[in-house]
């Protein structure tokens, strides 16, 4: 696959591999105050913070753990921007323990793609990365992500207080963590 084919398909989402081109999308996600709500207590990110900062981490995903990374979802019958999804191994953590994560603009949510494009990320952790375990974080009180979380099959884990930089409203109740084990996957 060339850097910006497509990575992955599902009915309704077309998954490709995030390039530095997709820096003024990436503004636009982050503008939303609703959307960055449980990530920075609403604060929008800099096109120069997105392009110095976080553009170069979402690149070195692959080229550390080939077959991982962050990816731009459009959908399909459109080709409208929805977001970004990542399955990704943490630094210093295993290859095959990678997380899932996900951010969609406002206008995609209640519409089940967050949940259809984990689902297939989940897939192909298991079926063609070798994955051995995926998990996923929020904000306790992010009851949204979190639904998305179960339907797309893991299971809450624990709540846990991370030593976080910035204090946002609801971070006083803890982050949660959900995962599913490939043993558990395959039943």
């Amino acid at each position: 696959m060339d850097e910006a084919g497509t990575y992955l398909e599902t009915e309704r989402l077309t998954l490709r591999r995030i390039t530095e081109s997709d820096a003024p999308l990436l503004v636009e996600l982050d503008a939303d105050p609703e959307v960055m709500r449980y990530l920075t207590g609403g604060v929008p990110t800099s096109l120069e913070r997105i392009r110095t900062h976080f553009l170069p981490r979402m690149l070195e995903h692959p080229k550390r753990n080939p077959g991982y990374g962050f990816f731009v979802a459009h959908e399909k019958a459109t080709g409208e921007f929805l977001g970004w999804f990542h399955l990704r191994p943490e630094p210093d953590a295993p290859a095959d323990v990678p997380e899932l994560g996900y951010r969609l603009r406002r206008a995609a949510w209640g519409k089940g793609y967050a949940t259809e494009g984990s689902r297939a990320l989940i897939e192909k952790a298991f079926t063609e990365l070798g994955a051995k375990r995926v998990f996923a974080g929020t904000m306790a009180v992010n009851q949204g992500s979190r639904r998305v979380m179960e339907k797309a099959g893991l299971r809450y884990v624990r709540t846990y207080f991370g030593d976080w930089p910035e204090q946002i409203e609801g971070s006083e109740h803890g982050d949660v963590e959900y995962a599913l084990d490939r043993s558990e996957w395959r039943k």
